[in-house]
């Protein structure tokens, strides 16, 4: 968090010439209208962490002037002037290997606002993971490498960055909880070492303090005991425990957006429920937002209000989930809906889409989803269907959509 001081410097730098104002901010503004244009701007100009502060502010300018009753750290802020906290545009992951190029992520665009939640859906090797990791810039370089796209998170490019700012932005801006908890964790270190060593990486803080963060992170995210468990290590934990320090871990600088790369897999049931209820519970409280990835549309229904369906490294679909449950425009969309068992219904087989998603050095000219869709033609096979909305918000690539 940027330190009062430096917010101070910031303004009275912008607000030099300003015109005289008695301004009185409360720490949620009602609306976007109620901020001074001046002020709007100075937060789009100074960065979005200043964005996440609500400052009571009296400027004079008989005397350049600028004196901060009281400092608010929130999101209300931030919240009302940003439109997209983070956007992908024709994002395009590519690896070279010994069988040609693998298309991974082929031209995927999407936006994220503030304080949402959104889902990634989709058979395994549709180009999920890559995704994310495209995000965090933790692909592997080479085999792999960007091929075209941007990924602009608050307005700054990822792909252009230098690893210098991204070590600034992971962990600390975008955290990520990945998939198998037992294999992102290192087996030599208690898990109290391995969250301490993120606070300490991002914040100027002692190592006591930052233990006693660590103790607190794990109350909060539902760890008995946090006082002894700190010095537990990843073995001695089970797997939903190991997954709830994983969210510790991630939690541990308060970052703005978190990606949950499938955070239920290998946890039984009744586990599976309390994480996505402690993910739920933290997004509201801490106002963040959340990428969900996911293969389990209940998981997407309880737990998302929107949802990108991912296929052969491309979006087949994209919507509110109102949309994407209620009318479903792509047939892979219904394929996958239509799988999913229900209770009361009576059925000897579940519905199946037939075939598999095609390799990634192999991918079709046209419709990727063209060899398993019973709708599918010359045209569909031929020439690749673009992403277009047909109704507000709610996109798909389909040729047979009417």
């Amino acid at each position: 968090m940027i330190r009062e001081s430096g917010i101070i410097r910031r303004i009275a730098k912008f607000l030099h010439s300003s015109p005289s104002q008695d301004l009185s901010l409360t720490p949620n503004p009602p609306n976007s209208n109620f901020l001074p244009p001046y002020f709007v701007k100075f937060v789009q100009i100074t960065g979005w962490r200043a964005c996440r502060v609500c400052i009571n502010v009296v400027v004079c300018r008989t005397f350049n002037l600028v004196k901060v009753k009281s400092v608010t750290y929130g999101l209300a802020l931030r919240n009302q002037i940003m439109e997209h906290i983070l956007e992908l545009k024709d994002l395009k992951t590519w690896y070279r290997t010994d069988n040609g190029i693998a298309k991974a992520v082929d031209g995927v665009s999407f936006s994220l606002e503030p304080n949402r939640i959104i889902g990634i859906v989709g058979e395994s090797g549709c180009g999920k993971s890559v995704t994310a990791l495209s995000i965090m810039r933790l692909v592997p370089m080479p085999p792999g490498y960007f091929a075209g796209g941007d990924i602009l998170w608050k307005g700054r490019s990822i792909v252009k960055a230098s690893e210098a700012e991204m070590r600034k932005i992971r962990g600390n801006e975008i955290a990520m909880i990945f998939q198998e908890p037992m294999s992102s964790l290192n087996p030599v270190f208690t898990c109290g070492d391995q969250i301490m060593e993120q606070i300490l990486n991002h914040r100027d803080v002692s190592k006591s303090e930052a233990r006693r963060q660590a103790v607190e992170l794990l109350n909060l995210v539902g760890i008995p005991n946090p006082s002894e468990r700190i010095s537990s290590y990843p073995h001695e934990l089970s797997g939903g425990m190991r997954q709830r320090v994983m969210i510790a871990m991630a939690l541990s600088c308060g970052p703005e957006l978190l990606i949950a790369d499938e955070p239920t897999t290998a946890l039984d049931v009744t586990v599976q429920a309390q994480i996505l209820e402690l993910i739920g519970r933290l997004r509201q409280e801490r106002g963040m937002s959340v990428m969900l990835i996911t293969h389990d549309f209940g998981v997407v229904a309880e737990l998302c209000e929107e949802v990108v369906v991912m296929y052969a490294s491309r979006i087949a679909e994209s919507g509110a989930v109102r949309h994407i449950f209620d009318n479903p425009l792509h047939p892979y969309t219904q394929g996958l809906l239509k799988s999913i068992p229900r209770l009361g219904a009576k059925k000897e087989r579940l519905n199946v889409i037939e075939g598999n998603v095609p390799s990634a050095t192999r991918l079709p000219d046209g419709c990727r989803f063209a060899g398993r869709c019973p709708l599918s033609d010359d045209h569909c096979r031929k020439e690749q269907p673009p992403l277009l909305e047909y109704e507000p918000g709610h996109r798909a690539a389909c040729w047979k959509i009417a």
